[in-house]
């Protein structure tokens, strides 16, 4: 290939990069954590002191909730297994009907039980918002609310992803296998950061395909769902999600405690894939004449549709199945090649050991474009002086560009740590808990931006660094304080899914430490020219 095009893709490859790589590495650490979302929410949520009625007995605990409020007929769920992010058997939500689809503080959350004496209690709950919000930042790389508007800021984001990750591939292809085998490791930092930048980026590549062209289905979704209700399914896509024919609707009410029980639906559920393994029955409109219940589950030998899985949609008073388009393994070409898209970036296939794999994958990703930025960097520092060894004053951009990457990555980083521990800290603690989390989160972030600003970018990487390591294992922290004092508010579930969050939060830490001394090192011992020496990327007046 002519060098003059290899000129021009680096040069597409480098600014498509610096345009949106502070961006990305938001959504990608985001987005790595987000893989765990579940095991994120059980950590977070406090014991519940409410004695979980059994399973067989789950249909007295709907016929005696809906007697005593009918209104949660219009929609509900029972939670087929025990675990700490389900503080009852049953509960359901009410939205406030002016609230945007994304609005979740206008939202209230209710759970039923059976007391001692067999009696209905409705209780309020309050489930943490807090892996929902770092899902936000992944959606919409670090902004604060997940609407069309952000969106498609993220769609423009992911399309020039995808040209950098063209780009990039054209540039190295002449030296493709040379470099790809290369990692030299000396005295060249320069030279081995982008070895190391090379190879993760060529091992990674189908995954970061997936990822960007993946991202823009994700931003224009509204317009793809629209073209697909036209060509696939005749402008009837809504039918998929709501029960066809059945009575009129002058029909008699229905008793709801003549439906099927919870056991036996989640049965037919399994008959039709045996690799299902149904988690929660979604009930709607259960006394009207098109009841519906939604049996929600994951296969892990499919392909899910979503992040929580898939569903098949059943009579819950007969057990016929009304449509199972969406069922993990039993979706039909159209419909699987439509849910690839969502599997493929939310890791809704494979089990627990593709999550860990996506969840490597992402931070990989996130230090890929921290990585692109330093070596932009390093590339445009001035040489110091041959004959005097005087090192010369860096260019402007050079110093705003590190400092903009040190506290906008390091910025997220420290915030979501942050929010972390708050959300055991300040559970019970303040009013609107979801509230305080997104706060703290952009106070840590900007906090961390502007003193990178303030300190310039080689000071602030190793103070910021520090100040991650230290927040990230105030993760585990706050357990072991919960397990050996629960007097002082805090908890530790002992779950081997809660225990695995802290244990990554502390192995995350030590990383973090590591990077610190690791800086620390480089800037003490490193060139006196180079864009990391701390008078170079110190603030000047």
């Amino acid at each position: 290939m002519r060098a003059d095009f290899i000129r021009i893709y680096k040069s597409v490859h480098t600014w498509t990069g610096i345009l949106t790589g502070m961006a990305l590495f938001i959504a990608f650490y985001a987005g790595a954590l987000t893989v765990f979302k579940e095991p994120i929410v059980r950590w977070a949520t406090p014991p519940s002191a409410i004695a979980p009625v059994p399973l067989d007995a789950a249909s007295g605990l709907i016929a005696r909730t809906l007697a005593a409020r009918p209104e949660a007929a219009k929609g509900f769920s029972i939670h087929l297994q025990d675990a700490e992010h389900a503080p009852a058997r049953m509960g359901w939500e009410v939205r406030d009907p002016q609230a945007g689809d994304h609005d979740e503080s206008s939202t209230r959350h209710y759970v039923a039980y059976l007391d001692p004496d067999g009696d209905v209690q409705v209780e309020q709950s309050a489930p943490s918002g807090l892996a929902s919000f770092i899902d936000v930042l992944h959606r919409v790389v670090g902004l604060p609310v997940d609407n069309d508007p952000n969106r498609w800021i993220m769609g423009v984001i992911a399309s020039l992803y995808a040209i950098a990750l063209v780009s990039g591939v054209i540039v190295l292809l002449p030296s493709l296998v040379k470099d790809f085998f290369a990692l030299r490791v000396g005295k060249n930092l320069k030279r081995m950061w982008l070895d190391a930048h090379n190879v993760v980026g060529i091992v990674s590549l189908p995954f970061h395909i997936v990822m960007a062209l993946s991202s823009v289905v994700f931003a224009y979704h509204d317009g793809i769902y629209l073209l697909q209700d036209k060509l696939m399914y005749g402008g009837k896509l809504e039918s998929v999600f709501q029960r066809p024919g059945g009575p009129a609707p002058d029909a008699a009410p229905r008793d709801p405690a003549a439906m099927l029980a919870p056991g036996e639906l989640a049965a037919r559920a399994r008959e039709l894939s045996p690799g299902f393994e149904p988690a929660t029955l979604q009930y709607q409109q259960v006394a009207g004449p098109r009841a519906i219940v939604r049996v929600w589950g994951k296969d892990d030998a499919a392909v899910s549709p979503r992040a929580r899985g898939g569903f098949v949609a059943m009579d819950p008073y007969t057990g016929k199945i009304i449509n199972s388009d969406y069922l993990p393994g039993g979706q039909d070409g159209p419909n699987l090649w439509v849910s690839s898209f969502f599997a493929l970036h939310m890791a809704s296939f494979g089990g627990v050991a593709v999550q860990w794999l996506y969840f490597l994958l992402g931070l990989a990703g996130a230090w890929l474009f921290y990585s692109g930025n330093l070596l932009w960097i390093e590339t445009r520092r001035k040489r110091a002086d041959r004959q005097t060894g005087a090192a010369p004053v860096q260019r402007r951009d050079t110093r705003l560009m590190a400092s903009a990457t040190v506290g906008i990555c390091l910025g997220c980083v420290c915030g979501i740590s942050l929010m972390m521990i708050s959300a055991k800290l300040l559970n019970g603690r303040v009013g609107d808990l979801d509230a305080w989390l997104q706060g703290l989160y952009y106070l840590a972030f900007f906090a961390c931006v502007a003193w990178s600003f303030l300190r310039g970018g080689a000071a602030a990487a190793v103070h910021l660094l520090w100040l991650a390591a230290a927040l990230t294992l105030a993760i585990p922290a706050t357990s072991l304080v919960g397990g050996l004092f629960p007097a002082t508010g805090l908890w530790a579930h002992t779950s081997a899914t809660a225990l695995a969050v802290d244990a990554t939060a502390a192995a995350a830490a030590l990383g973090f430490a590591w990077m610190a001394k690791a800086t620390s090192r480089r800037i003490g011992r490193g060139a006196a020219d180079s864009a990391w020496a701390p008078r170079q990327l110190a603030p000047r007046a």
